[in-house]
Order: structure tokens, then C-alpha cells, then sequence
């Protein structure tokens, strides 16, 4: 039922390595289309809609979310697929996933758990999304998670970006010392193309950054101007839009050609010599990486350190750690069906777990509950 003429070293559900759970199946859906699917109608996936991107949800409806940004990920990351012969169903699968572990309030909520866990194991957000699939979510009769197919797994727990580095350690199972699919290296620079466009479309729509910033990028003005060339006399509202769509087009063909050349050049014909490689084959050529590496640089220092951010990020902080330090003085406070699981995984790491799966709304919302004497409990 997989597509017919994958390429000679894409991933095949005929030949996954399988799952831990022996499972009788309902249907004869393939092996990676069955893991998307799993994912979709997990509830941490759902917790993704009210989870921060860059703009906390209550700052407006039109911000992007955990959840639009996998989204975008997955068209992104299929259309990529899709061009170089590789399995769609397992990067769709991979680009739901590859957040489900992340905190509320983005990569503060990360580095404050990391930090208040450190005499625990820490907290790394794709470790999370590994212990959801694997042991945090209960829907299947006879074991915990979701029982997802080896790759699947594999994919998440070595998803590697600027903010995504598992440590080895943790990957023991899945051969750290070897590289995933193409179908898995796919999601990592998929991710940096939505969350570097959608960030821009997000920062100009909140006002943080201007076009008069973004003309001194060459990937930006390059793409501006092509549009102004192409569409003359378009109202600015449709040209930054047409921009961002462009530049997503010029770095999906860019990085189809490079890999295309890469899997060439390394004479690539079986997923054996994928996995034997000392890098990554899915990669922007040369040019386009420099120029998307100034954009990240522009994006870090005038939006994800712009004051207001910054402002909401300290006070991220603070009121994480205050519930952390309620929670493991008073572990009463945790609701039952968390304070059972204190035998079996220890009282930090459950509170971890209940923190970080909480939605930036429910974790402010906790907070008054704990805090504000006048609000219900």
C-alpha cells in the first residue's frame, strides 16, 4: 500500500524493525501511516494548540502554535519527501512528533526544567517526546505509550536543530553512533524553514521587526525583490506574504538539489549506506546555508530578544519555577492519578512530566489557582 516507486534507499514499513508491543491491528494500514495517525489522536498532540511558538496565545489569535508550526512542518517536510522518492508517511509522522515534548512557553519552559532537573536526569524536549510515545500516554489496551514502529521512535529521539540536541546517552537504543533515515534528517532542516518564515510573518504582523530590517538579508530582499519584479504594484500585506511563500519554495528546491547531489556523489543505493554516513546528506548548499544562517542570526537577536519576549520570558520563568517548588514541597497539590506514579518513576520526575505537559494556559491558570487567594482551586 506504500507508495510504488520509493527510492531504493527510503524507509519501508514492509521493513521496520517493528514495535515493542506485539500488536493485533483492526486494518492493514502500513507501519509509518498508522504511527501519523497514532500521533494525531494522541492528547499531547492536541496540548500542542495552546503551547508557545514564539507569541504566548493569549497575545493574539493569529500567532503561530506548537500545533500550526508542526503543521507547517509536515507540508513542508512532505513535499520534500515527495521529490526525493522518500516515505511520506513516516516524515508526516516524524513532523507531528517532533514537538510533542515541548514545554509550555517554548524553550524557556525547557531551560527552566532542564535547569530545576538537573540533579534528576535534566529535561530535553525530544527525551519527552520519546517518553510520551513510549511510556506517558495510555489510550492501547496491555502496554503504556503508543507503540510506534522502531523508525518512528528513532526519528524523534535523534531530531537535531540549533535547540534540539539529545544527549547520546539517551539514544543507546536507537544506535547513537549511526545516522537515521533520509526520512528523519528531512525533519530537521524542514523545521528551521517553517520556523524561520513563520517567525518573520509573525514578528512583522507584531510589529518587533520591519521590512527596513529585513532589506539588509540577501535571502530576504533577494526574494522581496523578485516578487516586486513578478507581481508589480501589489498592496505590501500581499507581497510580504508572497515573499515568505518564495522564500520557502527557494529553499525547499535548494535543499531537493543539494541532497539529490549529495546521494550521488556518496553513491547512495540502499538505507545501510544512509545510516554508515559521518553526516547528514539532507543539506542547503553552501550559499543558501550562509545566507539562512544570517537570518536566524537577524531573527535571534531583533525577535526572540526583543524586550517584550524578554518579558514574557522572565516571567515564564518565575512562575514555573514557583509551581516546581509547590509541587516537590507540597506533592499533595498534584492531582492522584500523578502523586500513584511517585513510586514508579520518582516524585520530581512525575511533577516534570505534569509541567511539561502542561498548556501555557493551563499553567497560568494554575498559577492563580496556587497564588491569588481569591481565585477558585
Amino acid at each position: 500500500m506504500e507508495r510504488p516507486d520509493l527510492a531504493p534507499y527510503a524507509a519501508r514499513s514492509a521493513a521496520s524493525r517493528g514495535r515493542r508491543h506485539r500488536e493485533e491491528f483492526k486494518d492493514s494500514r502500513p507501519a509509518f501511516e498508522r504511527d501519523r495517525d497514532r500521533i494525531i489522536h494522541c492528547a499531547a498532540f492536541r496540548r500542542l494548540e495552546y503551547k508557545t511558538q514564539v507569541f504566548v496565545n493569549h497575545e493574539g489569535d493569529y500567532f503561530r502554535t506548537r500545533l500550526t508550526h508542526s503543521l507547517e512542518v509536515a507540508q513542508i517536510a512532505r513535499g520534500i519527501a515527495r521529490r526525493l522518492r522518500l516515505n511520506e508517511d513516516l516524515v508526516e509522522a516524524l513532523a507531528l512528533a517532533h514537538d510533542l515534548g515541548h514545554t509550555p512557553f517554548g524553550h524557556t519552559g525547557e531551560d527552566v526544567l532542564n535547569r530545576l532537573m538537573s540533579a534528576f536526569g535534566g529535561f530535553e524536549h525530544n527525551r519527552q517526546s520519546l517518553r510520551i510515545v513510549e511510556v506517558l500516554e495510555n489510550r492501547y489496551p496491555g502496554f503504556s505509550g503508543l507503540n510506534l514502529s522502531w523508525e518512528t521512535r528513532e526519528g524523534i529521539i535523534k531530531h537535531s536543530s540549533d535547540y534540539d540536541r539529545p544527549d547520546a546517552d539517551w539514544a543507546v537504543e536507537y544506535e547513537a553512533a549511526q545516522r537515521p533515515t533520509l526520512e528523519a534528517q528531512i525533519i530537521d532542516l524542514a523545521d528551521e524553514i517553517a520556523y524561520n518564515n513563520h517567525d518573520i510573518d509573525d514578528g512583522l504582523k507584531a510589529g518587533y521587526i520591519n521590512l527596513k530590517d529585513l532589506a539588509g538579508l540577501d535571502v530576504w530582499q533577494e526574494t522581496f525583490l523578485k516578487v516586486a519584479r513578478k507581481y508589480p504594484g501589489l498592496d505590501e500585506e500581499r507581497h510580504v506574504c508572497q515573499t515568505i511563500s518564495h522564500l520557502i519554495g527557494t529553499l525547499i528546491d535548494d535543499l531537493v538539489k543539494t541532497t539529490s547531489e549529495n546521494i550521488l556523489q556518496k553513491r547512495i543505493s540502499t538505507l545501510d549506506d544512509v545510516r554508515s554516513q559521518a553526516s547528514s546528506l539532507v543539506t542547503f548548499s553552501k550559499e543558501t546555508a550562509r545566507k539562512n544562517g544570517e537570518l536566524k542570526s537577524f531573527l535571534y537577536r531583533r525577535l526572540y530578544r526583543h524586550y517584550k519576549v524578554e518579558r514574557m520570558r522572565v516571567k515564564a520563568e518565575r512562575f514555573l519555577t514557583l509551581l516546581f517548588e509547590s509541587y516537590t514541597t507540597t506533592p499533595s497539590l498534584l492531582p492522584f492519578a500523578y502523586q500513584e506514579k511517585f513510586d514508579l518513576f520518582g516524585r520530581e520526575r512525575v511533577i516534570c512530566d505534569y509541567i511539561a505537559g502542561m498548556t501555557d494556559r493551563f499553567a497560568q491558570d494554575e498559577y492563580k489557582r496556587l497564588y491569588e487567594p481569591f481565585e477558585r482551586v
